[in-house]
């Protein structure tokens, strides 16, 4: 009995040591459990209506978009050479139109150049990105011979220093590296109404590694000095450059995302929570700096698709925790802070699309699963 005690109590000493000595999950951690809790209610959401739907979108076609870090070295390669592809082939847009376009990948920058006004801070701003990147991703593989789907960029795994984000730590399977660290001043950024003095970050310079390194952009910048001609649709060629910034990429921590995606119950609180100066989506472009920070032309840069991907997700996981209420909701005008005053957006207005497709009304672009689409976030 004596030994049966001294077991039982030595048994309970070491359950109870290891429960004590068990690290707590950091508030970030446990942040970033949270969010992919989120996703998987949602994703068991999409899962039981495409099971259930009889539709085209079914759990055989649905297509599931990968984060960057989590693709295999091969796939990100092989998205890589889309991309270059898309750089290498003849652009759509006349010379009169965009004089400083020079290829189809150009086709893409210069459409949301021309559209900036009318699709940031409102109510276009998540229907014009998601079709936007289903065209991009379209186009990688009708055009280029891409087999995969568009990745995004999920910013809360690498917040603290995206220079070790596997989308910018400059290796051949990157979206190239961070810019050359040179001397520089801050940036006076000025677009839609909003004046921003963006402090330097640790790069500036020309992105110098990775698949990206020697690549030249030819339009803009419009939103900072020295700005290129024609409204940003000019030909100013000069190298990629990004400028990492840790002040920027603090605002796109996981407690921030998982903020915006428990905060509000209507369209209206998310999208303005999403969009604000602070918010995740500023914080994942003036992260990267460069190109990046100009709301117009930051779609030269090619990470900007990986970026507006990880935005579509956040709203595709928000849609999905109350589907029923969130899918078809819609809020805002169709220009930036309603200046000039435009229509409220309702389900059937519609984008535009320039030389990269048709019209598309809002109603179309609401559902992942539905109309065009079929696809999900893993």
């Amino acid at each position: 009995m004596k030994t049966t005690g001294v077991i039982c109590f030595l048994s309970l000493h070491l359950a109870i040591s290891s429960v004590v000595a068990a690290p707590l999950l950091s508030e970030q951690d446990q942040a970033s459990k949270e969010i992919a809790k989120l996703q998987n209610i949602g994703n068991q959401y999409i899962e039981n209506k495409i099971n259930n739907y009889g539709g085209t979108c079914n759990s055989s076609s649905i297509v599931r978009r990968q984060e960057w870090g989590s693709m295999s070295k091969q796939s990100r390669l092989e998205y890589i050479n889309a991309v270059k592809c898309l750089q290498a082939k003849p652009p759509r847009f006349s010379k009169e139109a965009a004089p400083g376009v020079r290829s189809r990948f150009d086709d893409f920058a210069a459409t949301h150049i021309q559209q900036t006004p009318y699709v940031h801070f409102d109510g276009l701003f998540l229907p014009f990105h998601r079709q936007a990147i289903w065209l991009y991703e379209k186009a990688l593989r009708e055009e280029c011979g891409y087999t995969g789907w568009q990745p995004y960029w999920d910013w809360t795994l690498s917040w603290e220093d995206q220079r070790n984000s596997t989308v910018f730590d400059g290796s051949p399977y990157s979206m190239g590296s961070n810019g050359e660290a040179i001397p520089h001043g801050p940036t006076n950024v000025s677009a839609l109404g909003v004046n921003l003095t963006i402090q330097p970050g640790t790069g500036g310079g020309c992105v110098y590694s990775g698949p990206f390194a020697g690549y030249n952009v030819t339009l803009g910048p419009v939103a900072f000095e020295p700005k290129g001609p024609d409204g940003g649709l000019g030909y100013n060629p000069r190298c990629l450059s990004r400028d990492i910034s840790l002040e920027w990429s603090n605002h796109t921590k996981p407690t921030d995302v998982l903020s915006v995606l428990t905060t509000c119950n209507d369209l209206e609180c998310f999208d303005t929570q999403l969009e604000a100066i602070d918010g995740v989506h500023a914080g994942g472009h003036f992260s990267m700096g460069g190109l990046g920070i100009d709301p117009y032309a930051s779609a030269a840069d090619p990470a900007f698709w990986l970026h507006h991907a990880q935005v579509d997700r956040v709203w595709t996981i928000w849609q999905n925790l109350n589907p029923h209420n969130r899918t078809l909701q819609v809020s805002g005008t169709g220009t930036a802070f309603n200046e000039p005053p435009s229509p409220n957006v309702t389900l059937n207005t519609t984008i535009e699309f320039s030389v990269l497709g048709p019209q598309v009304a809002v109603g179309k672009t609401v559902s992942t699963t539905d109309n065009d689409y079929c696809y999900m976030y893993v």
